[in-house]
């Protein structure tokens, strides 16, 4: 048994994910050496990195009563520090308001369901109550006048997070180079090609998304990838509010009839307003579907008036990504005994990865210092 910390950390992966969880190792062992080791990095756009795609905002898809909610609830205070000015794990951002240099800004949102609240996956497993209530400022049910056409009932957010996720992950990488974090551009197709590259490494963290489905020594094949189209649109002259989502039933159903769910997110920093989106299992495609695009964009005029009519809108790009999702749920556990260093594995968080992001890391941090003790940790 050892209680030795760690001296050099690598870390596989650099996305919202991977950033986040260096940060928190690299201030919580100052003397170590960490490195991100990644095939993509913020500014890239390819359709294998998940993370410049994403809407994003926080609102919680876990249900599990347990530790999927943890997550969740930890990275929403956390970024609620972070608006407000405080220290976050060494990372302080100055600006207060709607929006800061991070990329991150408060606002309320109505989410929207076709069918009872029971059938919605939105009542936690044991509890039947909605955990983040209190949370987000205590939910609250809109009238049915403002109530969509074919809307079972919708909730009024008070106060939740929207995220510019191009100014998030650049902030990130910044907060990084800024505590000595290495960052180099390198792509691997195992862990073991990777440890026999970097041999000094003592702790490796494996934040590789849908690429554990590939590492020819993980082949994770719980793995599989969650298709998305967005429209990143021009702010209107009116502006706009609130966020808006619609959750559909049929998503839920395993005929998936319509891959479509509708959502309007406005970003901070001129960031323009993401308009949503769809979710299409194993779907590994990068061609755009046009008429899934104007389907995306006539729903989204309807839900938010402020938009105005379809062939109003400037569009100013059309995105494609690939949400690392995995049966089961993400993967958050240790492995020791296959490599000659433990490895902390963290992949598999489907759309939950800003949401989840604070709180991941901190579990990261959790395992790995447990390893230093017991050799093997799980979520």
């Amino acid at each position: 048994m050892t209680t030795q910390e760690p001296h050099n950390i690598t870390i596989l992966g650099a996305g919202v994910i991977g950033l986040s969880t260096a940060l928190v190792l690299a201030e919580t062992y100052p003397s170590a050496t960490v490195t991100v080791v990644a095939k993509h990095l913020p500014g890239d756009r390819s359709i294998e990195y998940a993370s410049p795609w994403a809407g994003a905002n926080w609102c919680s898809m876990a249900n599990d009563n347990g530790p999927l909610e943890k997550l969740d609830e930890v990275t929403f205070k956390r970024f609620g520090q972070l608006v407000d000015g405080q220290n976050v794990w060494g990372c302080k951002v100055v600006q207060k308001g709607e929006g800061n240099e991070a990329g991150i800004g408060r606002m309320g949102m109505w989410s929207f369901f076709d069918s009872p609240i029971e059938e919605t996956g939105i009542l936690s497993d044991g509890t039947n109550k909605i955990w983040y209530d209190q949370l987000v400022g205590g939910l609250k049910d809109i009238s049915k006048e403002n109530l969509p056409k074919d809307v079972e009932f919708g909730k009024d957010w008070p106060s939740t997070f929207r995220i510019n996720t191009a100014v998030y992950l650049t902030w990130l990488q910044s907060q990084a180079l800024s505590k000595g974090i290495k960052l180099v551009r390198r792509h691997y197709t195992s862990l073991t090609s990777l440890l026999t590259d970097l041999p000094s490494t003592s702790l490796l963290i494996n934040c590789t998304g849908l690429g554990s489905l590939h590492l020819s020594d993980i082949k994770d094949t719980n793995v599989y990838p969650t298709r998305g189209q967005t429209l990143l649109v021009a702010e209107p002259k009116t502006p706009i509010n609130r966020m808006y989502e619609w959750t559909r039933q049929y998503l839920r159903s395993p005929a998936r009839i319509d891959p479509v769910t509708n959502y309007v997110f406005p970003r901070p920093l001129g960031g323009g307003v993401i308009l949503g989106g769809s979710r299409d299992d194993n779907n590994w495609s990068d061609e755009w579907d046009e008429e899934l695009g104007q389907k995306i964009l006539e729903k989204c005029c309807e839900l938010c008036p402020e938009l105005g009519r379809p062939e109003d809108v400037q569009v100013i790009s059309r995105n494609i990504g690939l949400r690392p999702s995995r049966k089961g749920g993400p993967r958050i556990e240790t492995e020791t005994g296959k490599w000659k260093v433990p490895v902390v594995h963290c992949y598999g968080h489907s759309g939950a990865g800003y949401q989840s992001s604070w709180g991941t890391a901190e579990r990261v941090l959790e395992l790995v210092q447990k390893t230093q003790t017991s050799g093997l940790a799980k979520l």
